[in-house]
This record gives C-alpha cells, sequence and structure tokens, in this order.
C-alpha cells in the first residue's frame, strides 16, 4: 500500500480557498497526479483542500470521499500569559526543547500546557480515523504495526493540510508530532508518500519514502511558496505570531 498526504494550494485562509498562486501550484500537482493515477482519493472538508484536490479529480473524471477528520488539526491550548487560545505549533522552541516529554510521541499529551486545550481529544479522532480508514483496506493496528491478511498495492491519495499529516505521520511512525510540526515544513501541494513494507507476512510497517516533496514545482521552474514557515532571519518576520515567548 502507498499512502500520498498532500497538501493543499498556498491558501487564502479569509476565504478557506487558494490564493492565485496557490490554483496555480493545484494545476501542476494534477500533471503530476494525473500520471500515476490513484485508487482511492480522500479530500478534508476545507476549502482549500478541496479546491487543490478539483483540479486533479475533475481531469480523472473522478470524486474523492471527504473525512471530517482529515480537516486541519484543531487541537488547541491557552496562553497562560494572555488566556488567549492557541495552537501548537505557534510554540517557541525556546520553550518546547526544554520539555523532554514533548520530544516523546508517548508523553507530549502530558506537558501541562498541552493538557489546557482539546489536542488530546483531536489526536485521538485523528489516530481513531486514520486507522479506521487502514482497516477498509485490511489492515488492522496491533500495538505499533498492522496486520493483515492480505497486503494490498493499492494507492491512497489524502488532500489535507500540514498539521494534520504531521498528527498522521506521529501516529504511523511513532514520532512526537512537535518534532514534525517544528523541525519540517511541507510546503503547498507538496507530496509526502509512505508505502508499507512486510518483511514478515502479514505484519506491515509503513515507511516515509518522501517528506513535503515539490518537484512538480521546481522542475516548472516555479518558486515554492514559503506559506506555513516563519522567518529565515529575525528581520524577516514571522508568519505567525508565537504563543509563548521564552
Amino acid at each position: 500500500m502507498k499512502l500520498l498526504l498532500i497538501r493543499h494550494g498556498e491558501p487564502d485562509y479569509k476565504k478557506d480557498s487558494l490564493t492565485p498562486r496557490g490554483w496555480h501550484e493545484a494545476d501542476l500537482l494534477a500533471d503530476r497526479l494525473c500520471r500515476s493515477p490513484a485508487d482511492a482519493y480522500y479530500v478534508s472538508p476545507l476549502g482549500r483542500a478541496r479546491d487543490t484536490a478539483r483540479a486533479t479529480l475533475d481531469r480523472l473524471h473522478r470524486e474523492a470521499v471527504v473525512l471530517p477528520w482529515l480537516q486541519e488539526f484543531r487541537g488547541t491550548m491557552l496562553n497562560p500569559k494572555t488566556g488567549e487560545s492557541g495552537i501548537i505549533w505557534d510554540l517557541m522552541p525556546q520553550y518546547w526543547t526544554r520539555c523532554p516529554e514533548l520530544l516523546d510521541n508517548d508523553r507530549w499529551l502530558d506537558n501541562p500546557l498541552i493538557q489546557t486545550g482539546n489536542s488530546a481529544e483531536v489526536y485521538r479522532e485523528t489516530a481513531e480515523g486514520l486507522d479506521a480508514l487502514l482497516l477498509s483496506y485490511g489492515c488492522r493496528r496491533d500495538g505499533m504495526i498492522y496486520r493483515t491478511e492480505q497486503n494490498r498495492r493499492d494507492t491512497i491519495v489524502l488532500f489535507c493540510h500540514f498539521g494534520i499529516s504531521c498528527m498522521m505521520l506521529s501516529h504511523l511512525l511513532g514520532i512526537s508530532p512537535m518534532i514534525l510540526l517544528h523541525g519540517f515544513i511541507a510546503p503547498p501541494t507538496s507530496v509526502t508518500t509512505l508505502i508499507t513494507e512486510e518483511r514478515v507476512k502479514g505484519e506491515v510497517w509503513f515507511r516515509c519514502t518522501g517528506f513535503g516533496d515539490v518537484s512538480h514545482l521546481t522542475n516548472s521552474g516555479e518558486v515554492v511558496s514559503r506559506s506555513g514557515q516563519f522567518g529565515e532571519l529575525y528581520e524577516d518576520g514571522y508568519s505567525q505570531k508565537p504563543l509563548i515567548q521564552m
């Protein structure tokens, strides 16, 4: 089995759609995806993901199944200084790198700051949704591996978001999502690929063979959008206001 996790094109968050650049990115992505049609397509209910998917689906005359849990990760926490709600990828590295539990996939939800919000509930919903999807293809989770009576060669495409992709990778690979959210970036329309390895008959492990690939953009001479990234230099500013400054 192969999973393709695809981030939406450059977003227009106010409209929950795409910028003009995002629409062009989606067309270039469609050029790539249409060369190797998948067995099934799934999409987040949010407009920016559905608009990205539409460029591919219309050309292939296919439809995608909408999965409510595939929308952007909704886990929040409270700023202890202001009481305002924030999202977990707003944390400053000066904070999260000093909290060993946040680097541990079995303990990150124990962090006191994380516990002020609903991240545990939303993460569980994500894991259960992903496991249900994989079960429909014959893969049943058992601890950290998946058991199957007959592994399949299906290719499954999920049009979604960066944050929720990190949560799925966390669940599949046993990596703290804090490391993924803060240590990696998947640019708009990037493709993250996972394949199954069945080294023992009937026992499957997922392996990432490519993260955030945008070769469909770079090969066309396109400059890759920095949407979702903070400034490379301090003078560049930030794309989002940090939740906590230490």
